[in-house]
């Protein structure tokens, strides 16, 4: 591919043309035939365009010279850079590689989301569960619809593990155009704040882009310097898509539309809202909790949805809305809301009608605040969570943690997560620290599996037993190694034991 379409609407300079054979002037270069975009040096192949980008432990500037070396015919620049004497190698200078990278790679796979009905979804909570209902509503409808975001990404028939839940722009411009090679028409996608930041979604013009809410989350070193700049990072989304559905009922939905450019839809509780809920009741069943709501006002829908409490209403709302907007047919979107699971949100297993068992991700305070006031609503004989917290994370998640299992939870049992390479038992004092804050009940159990048989084994009528942390994680890591461990297989062979014990 030329140069000079993928140069298409990227700002540069054209700071120095290869020596060799007198040298490209800035005129001619848009006519070099380039041969791939890498930006990693393992990957340099003769006549590649390679992007110097700056990481948060590595800068690839420090590399152009050994690219150029390799053979690569551009080499793409925000900061000054050695090259060899004798290179054939041009330097283009930007003012952001990662934005460049974005650009250059939609150019470079044909910009396929401008093929495909793009839906983008930020917020601190509820990304991944409404992911899922919207690709389960449009697949009802008759849609193919790919999935990017935390779990896993969705080309067709094919599943790939996710790495991280919205992919670096090269990666994710590739995905797209395997959607598009695939058949798919649609796509719906999680964009983090990580993301927004480091452009990853630049040069996607989305049909909808989607505010579920925002608290506190992903600030530090390597992420946001403060919450000012993370809910900026947020707010990026709506400059970058057509339509903006925004939950209204949000403490910061104004914070993060300020600026916006596209059209507005509001969904939440309020009056004031476009897509309101009216008469929510919450359903508890024999090892499954739910809601039945009404909404009005965009659209009128009589609604049942399979997970517990207001926040799964507000991704249920959301998810109404964006399917609402693209044609789907009301069967179809109560349908999926009455029947989506999502692996490790809130996933009931059931496994006895006299009490009922989930899993769910919750890894920080904030989710397993709102994970257990939640289930409070449902009125339990008991509430019973069991949860450790990861190693080489920042120690105050674990204090915090304590603290909140100790004062929503009537039994707490503490155990491991992905201890890493920390000692498990330092991790569990570390959590007992927080608990001491309350008169919260609890049991330490540092073996995971020993832990889950114990709440199992001692489980009494009417209790909601959350499995929290783990998620949709199949593995439990310790000391640098993946062991195989999913949550799911082991409730179920633990179910099996009890059931052949009595």
């Amino acid at each position: 591919m030329k140069l000079s379409t993928l140069l298409e609407g990227l700002e540069y300079d054209f700071v120095a043309g290869g020596t060799s054979a007198g040298g490209t002037a800035a005129a001619d270069a848009g006519a070099i035939e380039v041969t791939a975009v890498v930006n990693d040096t393992r990957k340099v192949v003769p006549g590649c365009l390679f992007i110097c980008i700056t990481g948060a432990r590595f800068d690839a500037h420090e590399k152009a010279g050994e690219a150029a070396g390799k053979g690569a015919r551009v080499i793409v620049t925000e900061k000054a850079v050695t090259l060899p004497a004798d290179t054939e190698a041009v330097e283009l200078r930007v003012k952001d590689t990662r934005y460049a990278m974005a650009l250059i790679s939609a150019a470079w796979f044909d910009y396929p989301a401008k093929k495909l009905k793009t839906v983008g979804i930020t917020g601190t909570k509820g990304k991944t569960t409404t992911t899922w209902l919207i690709r389960d509503m449009l697949t009802r409808a008759g849609r193919k619809c790919g999935l990017i975001g935390t779990i896993e990404y969705i080309i067709g028939e094919e599943h790939i593990h996710a790495t991280n839940t919205t992919p670096e722009s090269y990666d994710l411009q590739e995905m797209l155009a395997r959607m598009v090679g695939a058949g798919c028409d649609s796509v719906v996608m999680e964009v983090s704040s990580q993301a927004l930041m480091l452009h990853r979604t630049a040069g996607i013009q989305f049909d909808i882009g989607i505010f579920t809410n925002l608290e506190a989350d992903h600030i530090g070193e390597h992420e946001h310097k403060d919450f000012a700049d993370y809910m900026h990072c947020k707010s990026l989304l709506f400059t970058q898509c057509d339509l903006g559905i925004v939950n209204m009922d949000d403490a910061h939905c104004e914070g993060v539309t300020k600026g916006h450019t596209c059209k507005l839809l509001t969904y939440g509780f309020s009056e004031q809202a476009d897509l309101r809920v009216v008469n929510l009741a919450y359903i508890r069943k024999p090892g499954a909790l739910g809601a039945f709501f009404d909404t009005e006002g965009e659209l009128r829908l009589h609604a049942e949805i399979c997970n517990p409490g207001k926040f799964s209403v507000y991704n249920a709302l959301s998810a109404i809305a964006v399917a609402h907007a693209l044609g789907c047919e009301e069967e179809a979107i109560r349908a999926a809301l009455k029947e989506a699971k999502v692996k490790g949100r809130i996933e009931m297993i059931p496994v006895s009608e006299k009490y009922t068992l989930m899993i769910d991700y919750a890894h920080n305070a904030m989710a397993l605040k709102s994970l257990l006031t939640t289930l409070r609503d449902y009125r339990p004989g008991r509430l019973v969570c069991l949860f450790g917290c990861g190693g080489n994370r920042a120690r105050d998640r674990r204090f915090e943690m304590g603290e909140v299992s100790g004062r929503y939870a009537d039994l707490t049992i503490i155990t491991s997560d992905n201890p890493r390479d920390e000692d498990p038992q330092a991790i569990i004092d570390d959590i007992k620290t927080g608990m001491a804050k309350t008169d919260g009940e609890y049991i330490e159990i540092i073996d995971r599996r020993e832990a889950i048989r114990y709440v199992m084994a001692h489980a009494e009528d009417g209790d909601i037993i959350v499995l929290a942390g783990k998620g949709h994680e199949d593995y439990q890591e310790i000391n640098g190694v993946k062991y195989p461990m999913d949550e799911r297989d082991i409730v179920r062979e633990i179910a099996e034991e009890l059931r052949n014990a009595q």
